[in-house]
């Protein structure tokens, strides 16, 4: 499980428009913020 503070695993998604999205292409940022939320969608 991962810690707070630890780095996020690499990743790719797709975006909202088909391209593609990398944690990686935001190396070098001061700050990245993921935010998941699994209710979206659905009747929950």
């Amino acid at each position: 499980m991962p810690e707070v503070g630890d780095p996020a695993p690499e990743f790719t998604l797709k975006t909202d428009t088909g391209d593609d999205l990398a944690l990686s292409d935001y190396r070098g940022s001061k700050r990245v913020v993921l935010f998941f939320y699994p209710k979206d969608d659905t009747p929950g």
